[in-house]
């Protein structure tokens, strides 16, 4: 009788327990504001869900990547790093140690790739006009004089110095809204009180941080790169935790000539648009530098060895074909709508 009356005592403290348990997380529940914002950096508009307890942090997070921008990546701000490491081409420059580590992940990619993924792109891009008013198809001979000066073999990387040889310019355009995306989430974490948060540069570069209070998986669309409507999806993602995801497709910035399409992603062996068989490309990573380096690295090799390459990576990726296939590689959940 007294063993019953023991395990009855128990289940009761049991459930207890339980109920204390649960009325808790519904007290943090309803403590969490959801904040919803919206702005433009990086020549992008920035895209804000963030589930706090405390202020909201919004107005930081677009400093941040303001910041980032302004003083580091630009190559046209006076005052960027990167404008004045051009400027200084054919001698060491002293930069700081963030865009010393920005450079060390950034080479180590391009040597990864095979040169897939080149920083010194940056006079060829300027040459097609891709992000300005006056696209063009360039003058061959033109083309291949300034391809002359691409290699990222070319970029000395000293302690506290790099050393650009004269004619070499830097664009780390293809780099910057993940390294973005990888100060927002440094920022994220040293704030206990913001609980998730879904942060997207656009729709090429994204993350997600912690969970939704639902504890519901974050779910971003994979849009169809032929497709009018920039609306209309594949399919969803679906990301937990601290995830980077970016995408590199052929239809976020192109033009027609003579009925030819030429879009930015262009191959740095011959200085056209990658011809590689894909139309678009997202990665899946643990690092936002790493994401968006891969995802045009991916593009621009083509199929198999875009996803050997992110096998060396420990990434996962989505792939998508001219022809619209779509092809899956590595641990990525993937939806199709």
């Amino acid at each position: 009788m007294n063993r019953k009356k023991g395990v009855a005592a128990a289940a009761i403290l049991a459930l207890v327990f339980l109920l204390g348990f649960v009325l808790r997380q519904n007290a943090q529940i309803k403590n969490v504001q959801r904040v919803e914002a919206t702005g433009f950096v990086m020549d992008t508009v920035l895209n804000q869900t963030i589930y706090t307890t405390g202020e909201d942090p919004s107005g930081e997070i677009l400093q941040q990547l303001s910041e980032l921008e302004k003083k580091t990546l630009s190559w046209t701000e006076p005052e960027a790093e990167v404008s004045q490491l051009n400027a200084a081409a054919g001698t060491a420059h002293k930069v700081s140690e963030e865009l010393l580590l920005l450079l060390e992940k950034t080479l180590a990619l391009s040597e990864a790739s095979g040169g897939a993924l080149d920083p010194t792109m940056g006079q060829v891009i300027r040459l097609w006009g891709f992000g300005g008013e006056n696209t063009a198809v360039p003058d061959p001979e033109e083309l291949a004089s300034l391809l002359e000066k691409v290699d990222y073999r070319k970029v000395q990387l000293q302690e506290g110095s790099v050393l650009l040889p004269e004619g070499v310019t830097l664009d780390l355009g293809a780099v910057g809204k993940g390294a973005g995306c990888d100060r927002i989430s440094a920022f994220l974490a040293e704030h206990q009180e913001i609980s998730g948060a879904l942060i997207s540069l656009g729709s090429s570069s994204m993350l997600t941080y912690g969970e939704k209070p639902d504890g519901t998986p974050w779910k971003i669309g994979i849009r169809d790169p032929r497709s009018e409507d920039p609306g209309e999806y594949l399919g969803v993602a679906e990301l937990t935790g601290l995830q980077f995801l970016s995408t590199s497709g052929d239809y976020e910035q192109f033009f027609e000539k003579d009925g030819v399409r030429y879009h930015h992603i262009l191959d740095p062996e011959t200085g056209y648009p990658a011809d590689s068989g894909l139309a678009s490309v997202t990665v899946v990573a643990g690092n936002g530098l790493i994401s968006d380096g891969l995802s045009t690295a991916c593009f621009i090799l083509g199929l198999e060895e875009g996803r050997q390459l992110l096998r060396s990576y420990d990434a996962a990726g989505i792939f998508i074909t001219t022809d619209g296939e779509i092809i899956t590689e590595g641990d990525v959940s993937f939806i199709l709508s």
